[in-house]
């Protein structure tokens, strides 16, 4: 593929991941992981990146919506704690772990995820 292809879709993929990110809450990086990996970068550093690329799309679109009296700090402030220890767990936790269960791991959360939104 030529490169400014390339560069076309990776900007429509940064298009993409924004989106998702702002209309689903973090989904982003489901969409992210996969560009980052079709991209060239390996497996762990694309999961890293990804997280990367997310953080500050949420506090982009947290703000918006708290602008716009959609969701207050209150509402998220009670789950904020226990995802700091998840996501430190979850850091050294991807260090830990061959690439072949990452990618297992990913794809059993983006089915279940899949399945349960279309079940209710």
């Amino acid at each position: 593929m030529k490169k400014d292809n390339k560069r076309w879709l990776s900007y429509l993929g940064s298009v993409g991941v924004g989106f998702i990110n702002g209309l689903l809450g973090a989904g982003g990086g489901m969409l992210a992981v996969p560009l980052l990996k079709n991209s060239g970068i390996e497996q762990k550093k694309a999961h890293a990146s990804s997280i990367a690329l997310i953080f500050p799309l949420c506090i982009f679109s947290a703000v918006l919506y708290l602008i716009k009296g959609r969701v207050t700090l209150a509402d998220s402030l009670g789950y904020m704690p226990a995802g700091a220890v998840g996501a430190v767990i979850g850091a050294w936790l991807l260090g830990k772990i061959s690439n072949k269960w990452l990618k297992r791991i990913f794809a059993l959360f983006m089915i279940w995820a899949g399945v349960r939104m279309w079940m209710k």
